[in-house]
């Protein structure tokens, strides 16, 4: 794989074309490959960033062999790159460039007023309520965890200040001073019981990933990063398909299908990508994947032995709606994340948002390759 990013930013000053087609040839540049050898493109967006066939005229593609354009945010982050690996794997193109473009502070902010309501039956019954904004859905299911649980704000906090480190170490990331608990615990709320420090950046940014078959792959520039297992589907929104225990997200049910697909478990996976728009997404999918058993996550992040998000995740180092926990992933499998880096790494866990509002997941493992 190839990945490209464009920076971080709170305004680009640019299009969210303009900021695709920027990661996309670096993800081509760093691959090693010219963007006129690309034969594929997917995307994924919420109505907010540039259409996929919009992108791929201006890369001069007439005839795309592969084509995906998926209404999905972060659940269907890791879908695009899976459909991608089919699409190689099975001939039907060569080399498909996976990309998510977004001004999701400048222009585009998620829950935001003026545009109208998501395309979802269930919002009829929120809106009259102003309840409508990812943190207070995300709220629900925290408050949940923690009346099951006895899950408490500081264990939340742990994982922030963890991922604040993480990102501290990291030359992209938007947040790099580290934090306390003292920090996390004064911060102001957004919605109880989430506070600032609980809740994702909003990131003007874009990243491409290049992805091709294995055999190709090995003649490229990088140690090969392989597609082991993708899974997709399942899911539930917060408001139907009957699921009453908001404590256990679609990944309890996936990952199953996942770990088949590579043959591996949780004790193989020697560093986790966990999508984290916020804290306690983080403690529940730590639990769901099997690193730990239910209620245990708080204690299992406390005891410091697994590697999870060492770029700082959406929380410190910047919100591209899950793509970048792919890129993460695939420089750690490569071992050129620097000082960051996660000694030995050859096994990783990428994850989408767990199912919750969208009604969908996905995720990734990913094993490094040898090169010819």
């Amino acid at each position: 794989m190839g990945v490209g990013y464009t920076d971080f930013m709170k305004n680009s000053g640019v299009s969210t074309l303009a900021l695709a087609l920027q990661a996309i040839h670096a993800a081509c540049d760093d691959a090693g490959i010219s963007f006129k050898q690309l034969d594929g493109v997917a995307t994924h967006r919420v109505g907010d960033s540039v259409q996929g066939a919009v992108v791929l005229n201006a890369l001069g593609m007439v005839d795309p062999k592969f084509y995906v354009d998926q209404f999905g945010g972060g659940s269907a982050s890791h879908t695009v790159v899976g459909q991608a690996a089919m699409a190689v794997a099975t001939g039907v193109a060569d080399y498909v460039v996976c990309w998510r473009a977004i001004n999701a502070r400048s222009e585009y902010r998620m829950g935001g007023t003026g545009r109208p309501p998501p395309d979802v039956v269930e919002f009829q019954y929120q809106t009259p309520y102003g309840y409508a904004t990812p943190p207070q859905q995300f709220a629900s299911m925290a408050s949940a965890y923690m009346a099951k649980y006895g899950a408490t704000r500081e264990d939340f906090g742990r994982v922030a200040i963890r991922q604040r480190d993480n990102a501290s170490r990291n030359e992209r990331a938007m947040m790099r001073t580290p934090i306390t608990m003292d920090d996390y615990l004064s911060s102001r709320w957004i919605v109880e019981p989430l506070c600032l420090f609980d809740c994702c950046l909003e990131t003007d940014a874009a990243i491409a990933v290049v992805v091709t078959s294995a055999e190709r792959a090995r003649d490229l520039k990088h140690t090969p990063v392989l597609v082991s297992g993708a899974a997709w589907g399942g899911g539930h929104t917060l408001y139907s398909n009957h699921r009453e225990d908001l404590t256990t997200s679609a990944a309890a049910a996936m990952s199953k299908r996942l770990y088949a697909m590579a043959g591996a478990g949780p004790e193989d996976i020697d560093v986790g990508c966990i999508y984290d728009a916020f804290t306690p997404l983080v403690l529940v999918q730590l639990e769901d994947y099997g690193f730990c058993a239910k209620g245990e996550a708080g204690a299992f992040v406390a005891e410091g032995t697994f590697p999870f998000n060492p770029h700082g995740g959406h929380l410190s180092a910047g919100y591209v709606h899950g793509i970048n926990h792919i890129a993460e992933a695939v420089e750690q499998l490569r071992g050129n994340a620097g000082a960051r880096q996660v000694a030995g790494a050859e096994v990783a866990l990428s994850t989408g948002q767990s199912g919750y509002v969208a009604g969908s997941s996905s995720a990734l493992i990913l094993r490094k390759g040898e090169q010819s």
